[in-house]
């Protein structure tokens, strides 16, 4: 589905998010608090926003792109092209259960809406916590569903009605109207640090933004746990 979409998934972003993913974006990066010289992580590059951010935000930075999806891949590769980085991002095919990086290999690690397609979580924690080195910080940026509030209300209407109606018409793809339903089984952000607690990631701030719509989890990896 995500090489079939790749050529509009910025804009299925933009339009289902209503242009907040860009600032939910660039909060997740400022919250790896970033130095030049730094290897970077972003699991699941996708179309490289992530990556193109944190390069933005901290041109002396490296990053590692990976994703298990060609198509995103090439798109992302033609966007780091454009910008003229001089080969501050490497992009690579992996999947997040299994990645091709020694232990403590990077300095910072993210991801943004990808972990809740991954089949295994608990593997994929596991692993950022395996490759990020002591000390280092973990930023996850996943889709919720709100709870609580009139204006969560409003926000969970959009995500249950109106998203997937776009998200099918804009992809021409059908199967994306699985997105309301991945985003309503996913646990909430307080629920998911206490899993990434378990895999070996301690939770050092849990946000939510957009009204309850996204949560953002930034956390270290915890001490000796190379597993």
């Amino acid at each position: 589905m995500f090489d079939r979409i790749a050529e509009r998934y910025d804009l299925l972003n933009r339009v289902i998010s209503l242009g907040l993913d860009r600032r939910w974006r660039r909060a997740a990066v400022r919250a790896l608090a970033l130095s030049p010289g730094d290897v970077v992580l972003d699991l699941a590059t996708g179309t490289a926003d992530m990556a193109l951010e944190a390069v933005r935000q901290q041109p002396g930075v490296r990053v590692i792109g990976l994703d298990p999806s060609p198509r995103m891949l090439a798109v992302g590769r033609d966007k780091a092209r454009g910008r003229d980085l001089g080969g501050a991002i490497a992009f690579g095919e992996a999947v997040a259960e299994r990645l091709p990086l020694r232990d403590g290999a990077v300095d910072a690690a993210m991801i943004a809406f990808g972990i809740r397609n991954v089949p295994d979580r608990d593997a994929a924690l596991r692993e950022l916590a395996r490759v990020t080195r002591p000390g280092g910080r973990v930023a996850i940026l996943e889709l919720t569903e709100p709870r609580r509030g009139l204006l969560a209300s409003v926000a969970r209407a959009w995500t249950r009605r109106a998203v997937p109606a776009i998200g099918a018409t804009l992809s021409g793809a059908a199967e994306y109207r699985y997105l309301q339903r991945s985003v309503a089984a996913f646990p909430d952000p307080v629920s998911f640090g206490e899993q990434m607690a378990r895999c070996g990631l301690s939770p050092v701030s849990i946000r939510s933004l957009g009204f309850g719509a996204c949560g953002l989890i930034v956390a270290t990896p915890q001490a000796g746990d190379r597993r």
